[in-house]
């Protein structure tokens, strides 16, 4: 099988089911950048050193890729197709709940805004939080048009906290100074670091 069809030359693409719609088309907005957090991810897990330590969190970005072809998928169907699709639901959801819950209970409690930074594995897990917030954002301009199941907004509002919870988790894992930025009316802003 060829890799390239020529099928998309005219800037046409084809969803889940066979319609046709142009490849800027909102659908194609929202699982595109999915997909370029799969690809961030994929660069987070393969920045983890492969270590016993590290395995948790290897073993839940895998999972996450799972969740996330799942949501793509959902976002790239219409019509009758996503009831053939591998479920994303409260499973999905929960799953990010426990593991965020999990870090956090090991975390010191913060009154500040973090900075990205410290270790590169920290700056990714932070560039695919704000890449999974991206997801949202065009996620929901899909949903004020098309049909968007509720699900895939709760499961890409949960994982960005858990990738906002896992830069943390990674600053203490590296042994890094977690840096906060913090506003103070009479000094303006300053940083410091724990």
């Amino acid at each position: 099988m060829k890799i390239y069809t020529k099928t998309g030359d005219r800037g046409t693409t084809s969803l889940v089911g066979g319609q046709r719609v142009p490849k800027n088309h909102p659908r194609l907005e929202a699982y595109g950048t999915i997909d370029e957090l799969m690809a961030q991810t994929a660069l987070l897990r393969d920045n983890l050193p492969d270590t016993e330590t590290m395995k948790p969190y290897r073993d839940d970005l895998l999972r996450i890729l799972d969740h996330l072809m799942r949501a793509a998928s959902y976002l790239a169907t219409e019509g009758d197709a996503p009831k053939y699709l591998p479920p994303l639901g409260d499973d999905q959801v929960g799953f990010l709940e426990n593991r965020i819950d999990a870090m956090q209970a090991t975390l010191r409690p913060i009154a500040a805004f973090t900075l990205p930074g410290g270790h590169p594995v920290v700056s990714l897990s932070h560039v695919c939080r704000t890449v999974c917030r991206r997801c949202e954002r065009r996620t929901l301009t899909l949903a004020e048009e098309y049909s968007v199941p509720q699900s895939v907004m709760q499961y890409l509002n949960r994982l960005s906290d858990y990738f906002y919870t896992l830069g943390r988790k990674l600053t203490d894992e590296f042994h890094v100074k977690e840096t906060y930025w913090v506003y103070d009316k009479w000094k303006n802003f300053y940083f410091c670091t724990a």
